[in-house]
């Protein structure tokens, strides 16, 4: 099973390049992450294709094209330092990040899916993430400066408070927006922030506040 595992991850990233995913190390992460591990069983043959799934409290596994975008985007930073991830969801994305930087924090606002990725990522030995249960809204800021921030969820205007937790030339990855909804990246230069918008997506809704 490990092998058929592999190869699935391996021509799963090989579509991405396809697709114009070009970052070698993205690429590589991707190859390495057994997918079918961050959804439900019943969900499992779909795991690597390149589309969303859902995994429960109306949330979604993202597609891997957007995983790989928005990873890239983060390491065009030049930092593979610390990174804080709002809205650790399935877990999947984590783990794409553990590979890449030295350190994950991560906030997750829903604790059973936050129980289930923890145990998904120990599962895959990646030991270098620290796991919150709370408002994506504020951050992590006893954490923080982040050297990049990636936010999986879409709120209506970028957070200042996420903003403020980026250290001095950091990148925040993020998707904003209601109905219509852009991928824009941030980068910080003193006190200003420097913004590009990248392409349109959809991601479900970034919603203050946590849930037991």
């Amino acid at each position: 099973m490990a092998v058929v595992t592999t190869r699935s991850a391996q021509i799963l990233a090989q579509k991405l390049q396809a697709e114009g995913i070009t970052d070698s190390s993205v690429l590589a992460a991707i190859a390495q992450t057994p997918r079918h591990l961050f959804v439900e069983p019943v969900l499992a043959h779909k795991a690597y294709e390149n589309t969303a799934l859902p995994i429960g409290q109306g949330q979604t596994i993202s597609q891997p094209y957007i995983v790989a975008r928005m990873t890239a985007l983060l390491l065009q930073g030049n930092s593979s330092g610390t990174v804080l991830e709002i809205g650790t969801g399935s877990g999947y994305q984590t783990a794409i990040l553990a590979r890449l930087f030295k350190h994950v924090c991560s906030v997750e606002r829903i604790k059973a899916l936050q129980f289930q990725a923890k145990r998904r990522l120990q599962q895959l030995d990646l030991h270098n993430v620290s796991m919150k249960h709370g408002d994506g809204w504020q951050g992590w800021p006893s954490k923080g400066p982040f050297d990049s921030i990636i936010v999986t969820a879409a709120p209506t205007d970028v957070p200042q408070a996420l903003l403020q937790q980026l250290s001095e030339g950091g990148r925040l990855v993020i998707p904003v927006g209601a109905e219509q909804q852009v991928l824009r990246v941030y980068q910080r230069q003193g006190d200003e922030f420097q913004s590009q918008d990248i392409e349109t997506v959809r991601f479900v809704p970034l919603v203050p506040g946590d849930l037991a």
